[in-house]
């Protein structure tokens, strides 16, 4: 963290240490954020209801490219509706084209509509869902809710590339979800003469309750929703609609075609860093300016999938609850270990994932992209480096409701799992998602661990590998997790070439084991000093158990001391899966906040001779891509891991395995040379496709050319498809 959001961080800290909390009149605590009903014209989510602070600069003007007149080609519908030709109409003209659609019967939305992709079976039939939670109090519920989808095998495709809107515009661009977006009325749909192909489909399903959340302001049911489409020879956009509300659309690719789709992972900001100094010209949050790059280029070309790759939301807040805080604010990690769980903690744990989800998932631009584009998630962090503190702390009461209620609710809002309503069995045909992988329970959560393994398409697979449900400090996945893992992957199609795996955190990355001694040391002054309050070091220890702050997150790593033996076996035992199957295995993460591939490949010694990639079996990337909203690193850090990116590491030698990081930032994103070419320090996400000609799947790291501005500029890295023999 630079020293402007430390700085900000420890004033927070003795702000909240000098702060008394009162309870209120009824004897409650008030809670940090109490989150309301959304209101009906932010239903699918597209803009934020809190008014922008005034920091940036002044907005900049609309875009002309969707004002007025704009037709594409004779084949597609032209936007026809501007300020100016609304004036001439009649009320009853304008009202019709302006009406803003509202469910029946009346639904009053918490969040939603979310969407997710499981898979695709051996039928062709694409596999998803849709989930809304709803307030009972103001919702009516006879009959219940109704999802209907349609789509049309037969309609042309509809692309805007050429008509792209500047990303630094205030609004987000044109969606079906916002009523006001007066000025995108489709010109058949105003004149009602919509025709549909001979293949032409529409779907109504009901909704199924799956959890009642009960808080001080009521009841608040989850509703999903399961589609079934069958694939056509085309890639087909599919409207969608709830109890005949606003219509919302998402894309699924032809039956022959290969996804395209993005991957993102820490959205979201670490404590101390101020949002508004990553919020650029026009943007109304420093949430926003990447997203919305994201959204530019799904409105170009869309997307299939959108892929989290960890801290899809970020927790840390829960610590700030004013039930926790006597907790919190023990000094002594015994203390702490042997605190009883009440009832007021176990309401206040629930009520901070239910509000603090609400929030994430249905404001700006994230929650358009929630509502556009089908989600596949792998499980985040409930709080910084779960999973990863010494066993006493993780077995203690609190801390051990805080790991499962984190984990019931990831399953719930990212996955639309409640275990208690879909089991546990991921047999054939027993689970209500396909893709579902169940390992071990987990040694700090009653649950198991939650993996997928889903088609991306004829040529490519994905597996989402959950390594947090069953993390310990020496531990990432359980034995009987990769048991299970390797058993399914024995199972894909023959014709399959490329596995692309899913871990939250690096698995080919710079060390720091030099960094973890020094943390781990009792004769560590800063430890010392920072246990004691002394210097204004508090905060270089965690608020959990002492320990130096940044030593959690080391301890995550993939190539951290405790868990170099686990990496080293599963890396070998892809490559044995990939030489048997003749599969490309390539890596993608997130977590560190920085851009990075790194890379496995035989090796040979000094006077050997490394076989052309293509060949090489070894051969694999890890693409990271970090973060979309989080603050990069300072460039201290940059730097120090940049140096460490070029030192050689033997650990795999004897596996005849080398690893290495790509020196892939040879330019900077102003186009002036970089000198530092391994890491890229500003916020990204990647875009991931097929290329047909070549067979490779195509990596493009999209990095933020200006702190705020949004617009990135590509880097693009590719896996090679398999071409050694069987």
């Amino acid at each position: 963290m630079d020293d402007q959001g430390w700085r900000a961080r420890h004033r927070a800290q003795k702000e909240a240490e000098s702060h008394q909390i009162f309870r209120g009149p009824d004897g409650r605590f008030q809670p940090v954020a109490q989150i309301m009903p959304m209101e009906d014209r932010f239903i699918g989510g597209f803009a934020s209801t809190a008014p922008p602070s005034p920091l940036p600069p002044a907005v900049p003007p609309k875009d002309h490219d969707y004002f007025g007149t704009q037709t594409q080609d004779s084949s597609t519908k032209s936007y026809s509706t501007g300020p100016n030709q609304l004036t001439q109409m009649s009320p009853v003209e304008r009202s019709k084209i302006l009406k803003s659609a509202r469910t029946e019967p009346h639904l009053q939305f918490m969040v939603g509509p979310l969407l997710r992709y499981d898979t695709v079976d051996e039928q062709g039939v694409w596999h998803g869902a849709a989930l809304i939670v709803t307030a009972d109090g103001g919702s009516e519920y006879e009959p219940h809710p109704d999802l209907t989808y349609e789509w049309d095998p037969d309609a042309p495709l509809v692309f805007y590339k050429g008509h792209r809107r500047n990303v630094m515009s205030f609004d987000l661009p044109p969606h079906p979800a916002d009523p006001h977006s007066v000025f995108v009325a489709y010109e058949d749909d105003a004149n009602s003469t919509t025709s549909h192909g001979p293949n032409y489909r529409k779907e109504h399903v009901p909704g199924h309750d799956i959890w009642v959340y009960a808080g001080s302001g009521g009841t608040f049911t989850f509703w999903r929703f399961l589609i079934q489409i069958p694939l056509g020879p085309n890639e087909m956009r599919i409207k969608y609609c709830i109890n005949n509300g606003q219509e919302l659309e998402f894309w699924v690719p032809g039956l022959t075609q290969n996804m395209r789709w993005a991957a993102y992972s820490c959205n979201g900001f670490s404590a101390g860093v101020n949002p508004d100094t990553f919020r650029g010209p026009g943007f109304q949050s420093g949430y926003d300016p990447v997203w919305v790059d994201l959204l530019a280029k799904h409105q170009e070309e869309p997307f299939h999938a959108l892929v989290g790759g960890g801290d899809q939301l970020y927790c840390d807040g829960l610590t700030r609850e004013p039930e926790l805080q006597e907790w919190v604010t023990l000094s002594k990690p015994e203390e702490k270990k042997k605190y009883p769980l009440s009832v007021e903690v176990i309401l206040a744990i629930d009520r901070f994932y239910f509000n603090h989800y609400c929030q994430s998932f249905r404001s700006g631009a994230f929650a358009r992209a929630n509502s556009s584009i089908p989600m596949m998630n792998i499980r985040n962090v409930k709080i910084d480096g779960f999973g990863s503190y010494p066993d006493d702390l993780q077995m203690s009461p609190v801390f051990r409701r805080i790991g499962s209620r984190g984990y019931f609710f990831f399953l719930l809002f990212q996955c639309f799992i409640n275990p208690e309503v879909d089991g546990l069995d991921d047999g054939p045909e027993k689970h209500v998602n396909k893709s579902i992988i169940i390992g071990a329970p987990g040694p700090y959560v009653p649950y198991p661990s939650h993996s997928f393994l889903a088609y991306m398409g004829p040529n490519v697979y994905m597996l989402l590998l959950d390594c947090r449900a069953e993390r310990r400090k020496d531990q990432v996945c359980s034995p009987l997790e990769y048991q299970k893992v390797f058993e399914r992957l024995s199972h894909l199609p023959r014709h399959v070439e490329h596995l692309i795996v899913q871990v939250g955190i690096p698995i080919a990355y710079p060390r720091m084991v030099f960094m973890e001694t020094m943390l781990e040391s009792k004769l560590n002054p800063l430890v010392a000093l920072g246990r004691n309050g002394s210097l204004g070091l508090s905060s270089f220890v965690n608020k959990f158990n002492a320990d130096a702050e940044l030593l959690d997150d080391l301890n995550d790593h993939w190539t951290a001391t405790h868990h170099k033996k686990e990496r080293n076996a599963f890396v070998q035992r892809l490559q044995e899966f990939a030489q048997q199957r003749c599969v490309r295995v390539s890596f993608l993460s997130g977590d560190v906040h920085c851009a990075a591939v790194g890379a496995f490949q035989t090796f040979v010694g000094k006077k050997g001779t490394a076989p052309p990639r293509p060949v090489d079996h070894r051969y694999m990337l890890n693409v990271v891509t970090s973060a979309i909203v989080n603050t990069p690193p300072p460039a201290g850090v940059i730097a120090m891991v940049s140096a460490l990116a070029g030192k050689a590491h033997r650990t795999l030698h004897h596996a005849h395995t080398d690893e290495v990081m790509l020196p892939l930032f040879q330019k900077d994103t102003n186009g002036s040379a970089l000198k530092q070419r391994y890491i890229m320090g500003k916020r990204n996400w990647c875009a991931v496709r097929w290329d047909a000609a070549s067979g490779d799947v195509v990596f493009d790291i999209c990095v933020e050319k200006e702190r705020g501005g949004g617009a990135t500029v590509p880097y693009q890295v590719r896996a090679p498809p398999p071409r050694w023999k069987r």
